[in-house]
Order: C-alpha cells, then structure tokens, then sequence
C-alpha cells in the first residue's frame, strides 16, 4: 500500500482552507493534486491566472475537437467506427446509425458503455428488451449479445473499460442512496416485444476480440431466452436521474460526480446545479494541475459555462501535467456571482494513463483551442475555425 508524504503546511499569504476566501492580492488559486483528487495537494495563490500563456509550443497541449464532424462515424455495425482516443484501459469512439441491425453485436474485450447523445432506439440482448433515448447511459456487460433499431438517428458515445467491469462508485459518509439511488437503475425485460423478435432465421454474430472482429453464424436468432436469474445483467441510468453532491459553501471536486468506475479511468457526470452562493465561495471550476491523469469532457447538452465557443457534440481534451480551469469571462462572471445556476450536461473521462489520438481527430481539430485562455479576439478565431470547418 503506497503511503504519501504527508505533512500540512502553510507558506506566506494564503487562504485558511482550498477553494473559498482568497487573499485579495492573489485571486488565482491552483490546486496541484495527485491520485485524481484523493492524493496529496497543495494550492497555490497566484498573482496570475495560471492560463495566461502567450506562446506554447509542442505536442503537449489542451486540444479541443468537433466528434460531430467525425465522418467515419456513420457505420452499421460499431466495430467499423474508429478508436478515436484510446490507451490500454479505455477507447472511446462515437458511432452514428440510423438503420436497424439485422445481425448481434458482441465486445469480448471488455464492458461497453453507451451514452445516447441523440435519438431513441429499442435495445434487444441477451437479458431482454430495454427502450434507449436521449440522455440514457446504457452498460452493456463483456460478452452481451445486442442490437439496435433505432425509431431516430442515433448519436453514441462509446466508452470501453477493456479487459474489465465498470462498477459504481463508492459513496462514503453521503451513502449507497446519494447521486442517484442504485434503484432507478433499468434492467431490460423479457416482455412482448423481446419474444416478438424469437425466430427461426439465421443470424451472425460479430464478436471483437483485440480489436479484431469474427463472424459466428446460427441457424436461429441466439437472443432467444425465456428468462434468467443472477446480478448481472445491462443496466440504464439517464442523467435526470442524477442528483448531484452540492454546497453553497464550497466548490466540490470533479470526483464528486463520478458516475461509474472502470479500470484505469472514471466517468463523471455534470448536470445542472445551483452554483455556490456563499461570498467568499469559488463559482467556477478551480484551476488545477490533475498531474497524474487525462481529462477527456464531451459536452452534451446547455450552456457550458466555464467554457467559451463549445458547441453540444464537442470534445475537449486536458491532458495530465498543464494547468487548466476558467476561461477568462468565466472566471469574470464567477466573481461577479452573474450565473445562479448551471444548465450544463457533459460527461467526463478521468484516464489514469496517457491517451492517444486517432488519424481521424486530425480533422476536426480546433487547433487555436490552446490559445483560448487569453483575451476574446483569439477565441473568437478559434472558434471561427472550427465554423469553417463545418462548412
């Protein structure tokens, strides 16, 4: 068991405790931590903002996307959609698909999770049948027989826990009930519709296994159960479900809104929330060095409040080791208490281990994004460029 050097200290002019009360001549905290945010930290008060580069230069870099624009996206099957950041813990794609799938799909590599960014579709599997829309995660467990047929064009996040289970975050002194009560979880049923689709007709099975994807044929529809009993089973959960930790007194950590837990990575989950009220209470996001992961944000649906120019269906892409927080009218309005509440929904992927690009994001790359920290001109040009990319 790693066991931290540890000894709290206190340096020259600083605030009695993170993230509330700033010394007026150093309004710019940053919080360096390691561990995600369960680690050692130690926060700075910074007569800067630690954003307020004016050159940067090599690979490392906070990068920003438009998945929309991904064009081999639009697949039949979701193993013809590209990794589009991966390392050996996690690959995240983004699959569009508008036609029903006569054929089953299985990841023998690892669990799947599917977040539906758009449209509404009937789920069959091996347990059943689940009704998914907008909004839905829907976990589909190792080795699961499925298919869709979407009723509207569907938009998914992809997010694999290779060679792994996703399980649900340990809620500590808040309790199992807390974020969302593990009782709203819906599992698919044996009902009408699943024994509607039992038949005789052959039907191929496309299993991935290390990325690479045989065809097993049967004479009849392998989804083709008339019950089962045991724990595991796909599980769906919508974001309105979710009741987020909150204080009016102080600005919690990511980590508090993770939603599951895979291996080497978590998925959190931001939706709308009062922001903090109290006066000497931060209102944004804080700067911070998250030093020891990835930090991988799709943007879903409102108005992304510490962000400017970032459109529903975007990426953005923090990378372990750069400072990163507000942008500067964010960081403004959060002085000024402007906003009361978020409208935000996005979900992010916290990777322990670096992640790599495909050939793909090279396109759709808003490639002034590092730039959007300094003054609106240059953000305005970035997100120029990434409208005329969509022209």
């Amino acid at each position: 068991m790693h066991k931290w050097i540890s000894f709290p200290h206190r340096e020259g002019v600083c605030s009695k405790q993170a993230h509330a009360d700033f010394p007026e001549e150093a309004i710019y905290e940053r919080e360096a931590g390691r561990s995600g945010f369960f680690g050692p930290a130690a926060h700075f008060h910074h007569q800067h903002a630690p954003t307020g580069w004016s050159e940067w230069e090599g690979d490392l870099r906070p990068r920003a996307f438009d998945f929309t624009l991904v064009e081999k996206a639009s697949q039949i099957t979701p193993w013809a959609v590209p990794h589009l950041l991966h390392n050996a813990d996690c690959k995240i794609r983004v699959w569009r698909m508008d036609e029903n799938m006569d054929f089953l799909v299985r990841n023998s590599d690892g669990d799947e999770l599917l977040f539906i960014h758009q449209g509404s579709a009937d789920l069959y599997c091996d347990y059943g049948h689940l009704a998914v829309s907008e909004g839905d995660y829907v976990m589909i467990p190792r080795s699961t027989n499925w298919r869709l047929e979407p009723s509207e064009p569907m938009f998914i996040l992809m997010i694999e826990n290779t060679d792994a289970a996703y399980s649900l975050p340990e809620k500590g002194m808040v309790g199992n009930h807390a974020v969302f009560d593990p009782a709203v979880l819906d599992i698919p049923s044996i009902n009408d519709q699943f024994r509607a689709q039992y038949s005789e007709n052959q039907t191929q099975v496309q299993v991935k296994r290390h990325d690479k994807v045989s065809v097993i044929t049967y004479p009849f529809n392998p989804l083709d159960a008339i019950g089962w009993h045991g724990d595991l089973a796909v599980v769906k959960v919508n974001w309105r479900d979710i009741r987020p930790l909150m204080s009016h007194r102080y600005h919690l950590p990511p980590s508090a809104h993770t939603t599951f837990v895979g291996a080497g990575f978590v998925v959190c989950t931001f939706v709308p929330r009062p922001i903090e009220s109290d006066p000497g209470a931060l209102k944004v996001p804080f700067y911070h060095n998250n030093d020891d992961y990835d930090e991988v944000l799709f943007y879903h649906a409102g108005d992304f409040f510490s962000r400017d120019n970032i459109e529903a269906g975007m990426v953005t892409f923090h990378p372990a080791g750069f400072t990163h927080g507000p942008h500067p009218k964010a960081f403004k309005a959060g002085q000024a208490h402007k906003k009361k509440f978020t409208d935000e929904v996005a979900v992010m992927i916290d990777t322990r281990h670096a992640l790599q690009f495909s050939d793909e994001l090279d396109s759709v790359e808003n490639k002034e994004y590092v730039y959007s920290w300094q003054d609106t001109g240059l953000q305005e040009t970035g997100s120029q460029t990434m409208a005329d990319d969509k022209k």
